[in-house]
């Protein structure tokens, strides 16, 4: 069964110098599924959990568990390079409520092939609810390969994969090794509809964050047939996904919904604001789309 078809928005987590703006975030809960998106996640890496604490993550995925109230599934974010830590964090987000898990594979130290598989096996050991691998190379210096993937899907409750590699050629071997067996999500906003085209079923996205339904209707027109009806969404959206990607997310992303009136708060060292040259840009952008007065 997949866990959602459609746009899952990868949520910024709304801070106040002290710690989570609780009522921020339940604004952007309610703002997500009032526009029509399919699932949330929650610490992703545009929620910036490397940077909060564990009982910040796990208020946070309680707290989105129960102001979704079952609209949406909620997706957890809690990989970790340390097996245990993972296991851990999984069995805790089961524990507080979530939907499922996405796992993103061990970064900083890596592993070798046999030991990613195991990484996971110990993952899923600890957990029964579904999860969606996270290969994002460009974040974790490693690429999880099609043949890897192939071998993960054995594993019951790996059911999809959020391919954010960037290299279509990839998702295509990947739909080719497992077919059915693995679902595919977009981790580019970019090339959603190229993913798509790929066998993808949808995207956990970044730019959804700030325009929910265009982003979901993207996807929709894409799985009902209507494929240039979507590709003309996806070029619509191209600007300001390229200004939301200017520097490292989510600094853009949070630097957009501060200027469009969303209140997401501060970022968390060591990220930082962005660049004058760069900020310009994204003003105008927002601008062009509609999202910002001039």
């Amino acid at each position: 069964m997949s866990i959602f078809k459609g746009a899952c928005t990868a949520l910024v987590t709304p801070f106040t110098e002290d710690g989570v703006d609780f009522d921020a975030l339940g604004k952007l809960i309610d703002f997500q599924i009032k526009e029509g998106i399919d699932a949330l996640l929650v610490c992703g890496t545009t929620g910036e959990p490397s940077t909060m604490t564990d009982e910040e993550k796990s208020d946070v995925i309680r707290y989105t568990v129960e102001k979704a109230a079952g609209r949406v599934p909620v997706i957890a974010g809690t990989g970790s390079s340390n097996t245990k830590k993972a296991a851990d964090t999984s069995k805790k987000a089961e524990e507080l409520g979530a939907d499922a898990l996405l796992v993103v594979n061990p970064y900083y130290n890596k592993t070798n092939a046999k030991g990613l598989i195991e990484h996971y096996k110990a993952v899923c050991e600890a957990t029964s609810l579904p999860v969606i691998v996270y290969n994002v190379p460009s974040r974790t210096g490693h690429n999880i390969t099609p043949s890897a993937l192939l071998e993960l899907s054995a594993i019951e409750n790996i059911v999809a994969v959020k391919e954010a590699s960037g290299d279509i050629a990839q998702v295509l071997e990947i739909r080719r090794l497992c077919g059915d067996r693995m679902d595919i999500y977009s981790g580019n906003d970019d090339i959603t509809v190229p993913v798509l085209a790929a066998g993808g079923i949808g995207v956990i996205s970044v730019a959804s964050n700030i325009v929910p339904r265009d982003v979901h209707d993207m996807v929709m027109e894409f799985l009902a047939g209507n494929t240039a009806n979507s590709l003309d969404k996806q070029l619509k959206l191209l600007p300001l996904i390229k200004s939301l990607f200017l520097e490292v997310n989510p600094i853009p992303i949070k630097t957009a919904m501060n200027l469009i009136g969303m209140s997401m708060g501060p970022l968390r060292l060591p990220l930082h604001r962005m660049a004058t040259d760069n900020l310009k840009i994204l003003k105008q952008c927002l601008s062009d789309y509609g999202l910002l007065a001039q």
